[in-house]
């Protein structure tokens, strides 16, 4: 049986997965390129994005992110580890 992924290698490839996500959509990776990967549990990652307004004008792509891209940055993150990985986040 093969170790359980864990945050730590998550984070190592996490520019791979923002890389792979930019390819398929700049949009997409927009809104994520900035989160903090803040843990990994039960097959769920937890990202934050709890500091929208830290640059000027801002820019908090939650919605966008629930509806429209995060089918695309879980797809990407299944295609790096090859394991289904659900994406929560906290804004």
């Amino acid at each position: 049986m093969p170790n359980p992924l864990t945050l730590t290698e998550i984070k190592e490839r996490w520019n791979d997965v923002l890389d792979a996500l930019e390819r398929n959509d700049r949009t997409a990776w927009l809104a994520y390129f900035d989160g903090r990967l803040v843990s990994f549990e039960d097959g769920a990652l937890t990202l934050d994005f709890s500091d929208p307004n830290k640059f000027e004008g801002g820019h908090d792509y939650s919605k966008i992110r629930d509806e429209r891209f995060r089918p695309a940055l879980e797809k990407v993150l299944k295609e790096i580890f090859e394991v289904e990985i659900s994406v929560r986040e906290i804004s």
